[in-house]
This record gives C-alpha cells, sequence and structure tokens, in this order.
C-alpha cells in the first residue's frame, strides 16, 4: 500500500474518530464481495408472491416491482437538483435527461403489460386484486410532489378555487387522483382511497413541506434569466414534462383499455375508480411546467393522441 493511500485512511478515520488498524484488521476477517450478495439477488427474487396459480400474474407483479425500482431512480436524481444550492443549466438538463430516459424505459416498458400477458388470465387473476389500484404508488405521487407547484396537480374542476393561501388539507382533497376515489358531491371515498391515505397521508405531508419551494419548476424559476433561457434546458424540460403526463400516462391508458374494454364495455377498475377520465391527459391537463407551453399546446393537451 503506498504512503499516500495510507496516509489519505488516516486522515479519513481521523476525521470520524475511528483507528484505522481496527478496520484494517477487519479487512483479514470480511469475505471477498460477489454479484449475488451486493445485488441482494436472493432477497429480490423472492419478493415475489402471487395470489393465484396463472402464471402471467407473475409478469403483472414483477412489472410493477420494476417500475417502482425506476420510481427510485427518478427520485433519486430529482432529489439531487432539489438539494444542490447552484443548480445551472448542464446539471439541470443531464438530471432532467437522465429522468427522461428512465420514463423512456417506462413506457416503451408498457408492451410487456399490453403484448405479454393473456387477457383472460388478466381477467381472472385482477379479481383478487381488489381493491388495490394503480393509484396507489407512493413513489409516483412523490415524484409529480417533487416537479412542480401543487397547483398544477389540483384536479382541472377546482384549480381556479385554490391559491397558495388555500389550507393544504383542502388542496389535499382536491388533488386530480382524489378524483379516482371520491364522490365530490357526497365527499364519500372508497376503501382504496382511505387505505391510500391512511398509509401515506403524513409522509406526503411531510414530503411536500420541503418540495413546496425545492419542486423541479421552483428550482428553474430561480434560475438567471440567461440561463432559463438555455435551449438544451427547455428543450429538456418540455421532454419529460411531455414524457411523464402524456406518453407514459398514455402507454398506461391504452395498456388498460386492451385488458378492460371488452367488446364495447369498459370495466371497472380494481380500485373501482373512473379509470377513463382520471387517466386520460386531455380531462386533467396535468402539466409540470405550463409557462414552456404555449396557450395553444395547453388547450390541445392530450387531444391528439
Amino acid at each position: 500500500m503506498s504512503t499516500k493511500i495510507t496516509n489519505q485512511l488516516k486522515e479519513k478515520y481521523k476525521a470520524i474518530d475511528q483507528d484505522l488498524e481496527a478496520h484494517l484488521e477487519g479487512l483479514l476477517h470480511s469475505k471477498p464481495l460477489n454479484y449475488w450478495d451486493y445485488i441482494q439477488t436472493d432477497a429480490l427474487l423472492s419478493l415475489q408472491v402471487q395470489r393465484t396459480n396463472f402464471p402471467d400474474e407473475m409478469v403483472f407483479i414483477m412489472y410493477h416491482q420494476i417500475n417502482e425500482l425506476l420510481f427510485k431512480m427518478i427520485l433519486g436524481e430529482i432529489d439531487q437538483i432539489a438539494k444542490h444550492d447552484a443548480v445551472n443549466a448542464e446539471l439541470f438538463t443531464s438530471k432532467l435527461m437522465r429522468i427522461s430516459r428512465y420514463f423512456d424505459m417506462l413506457t416503451s416498458s408498457f408492451t410487456i403489460m399490453k403484448d405479454g400477458m393473456d387477457v383472460d388470465q388478466y381477467n381472472k387473476f385482477r379479481t383478487t386484486l381488489t381493491p388495490a389500484s394503480g393509484f396507489q404508488s407512493a413513489q409516483y405521487r412523490k415524484i409529480e410532489f417533487a416537479s412542480t407547484e401543487l397547483i398544477n396537480l389540483i384536479d382541472k374542476r377546482f384549480r381556479n378555487t385554490i391559491n397558495r393561501n388555500t389550507s393544504y388539507e383542502h388542496a389535499f382533497e382536491h388533488l386530480y387522483w382524489q378524483a379516482a376515489g371520491k364522490d365530490y358531491k357526497t365527499g364519500k371515498k372508497s376503501y382504496t382511497l382511505s387505505a391510500f391515505e391512511d398509509k401515506y397521508k403524513d409522509e406526503f405531508i411531510r414530503f411536500t413541506k420541503f418540495y413546496n419551494t425545492h419542486n423541479l419548476l421552483s428550482k428553474f424559476r430561480e434560475l438567471p434569466k440567461a440561463v432559463k433561457e438555455d435551449k438544451n434546458l427547455i428543450k429538456a424540460m418540455r421532454h419529460y414534462d411531455y414524457t411523464v403526463n402524456i406518453k407514459w400516462v398514455m402507454a398506461h391508458y391504452n395498456t388498460a383499455n386492451h385488458y378492460l374494454n371488452i367488446g364495447g364495455k369498459t370495466a371497472e377498475a380494481t380500485g373501482g375508480s373512473e379509470w377513463v377520465k382520471y387517466m386520460h391527459p386531455k380531462y386533467q391537463k396535468r402539466i409540470f411546467f405550463p409557462e414552456l407551453w404555449t396557450e395553444k399546446e395547453i388547450e390541445e393537451w392530450g387531444t391528439n393522441v
């Protein structure tokens, strides 16, 4: 071992009040690292637990688990922008394009679901999934919270009635995905929505307290004028917005339609939601960065897909 590395190790462990000799001795007894221990392959492959004996249910489970892993990667990239004190155009663009590539992968992978499962098998095993629903992905909700201001996630029907002076509780009750499980006339919530909120609402509130001022749109608005006009950055933001809120959503929508619209009759989602109006972008006009789109583009959002 070179003197330079030895000195660097001494400084490293001294900084945390640790004895270098003790750590070096520990290396004598440690096992060499291998792929399966590092990736935790055995643990990962033990997480697929079917509720039925239909083989294609395994495809369904693993596909959604892969989605959640990609969502975690996306949140990690957003977190680096949110917590960076001096974001420049190059860093912002680089991170956004990473995120977009993850969503490009998510979008193209829907063919695994759409063309990779037997329709008859799916429509049998899906009944055992009730009342679970895809809208219960907490990580995806966090991606939305971390991408834009809360007002842009409000149900379009109520957006004009809510502003920054509105209580968070009231705004939360009018988020667009609430429509997947709530009757706004009576205020009654489905079990699917209530269970989701019982599990994650407090966590969402803590999460949004930070991202209320550190979301991607807010970080963009804080940039110097010259940086905000960077063509590559604007292109990356528009690509991300369109990819998430139209391409990925429509891939999901078309897959759901493939399995749930049989013989012209639309089946109810496992969570009981009106999934057509909840999912299709033309109804909700979810747009993370509205100021980067023209009035005409916003008006036609989701109508030409």
